[in-house]
């Protein structure tokens, strides 16, 4: 469900969407607004990541993914 919301922008930032509408880029403002929310939610939501995977310790992870792996950790068939 889409929802209208209002928001205030700097005239450049108009003339901007206006322009882009213009162009052909855009059907619309709204959808020219829309394409950019979703950019940086999709940016948000990979700059996350990252941040959570640079908390890793590099050197225990490889140490856990080692662990156990002999010989006798694999099942006979």
């Amino acid at each position: 469900m889409v929802q209208k919301i209002a928001v205030t922008l700097n005239p450049n930032t108009v003339a901007d969407l206006d322009r882009w509408v213009r162009e052909g880029r855009y059907p619309n403002r709204s959808r020219a607004l829309q394409s950019a929310v979703d950019y940086f939610v999709a940016r948000d939501k990979r700059s996350r990541l990252v941040r959570e995977l640079n908390k890793l310790d590099r050197i225990e992870e490889s140490r856990l993914a080692e662990e156990g792996l002999g010989d006798e950790s694999w099942p006979t068939y």
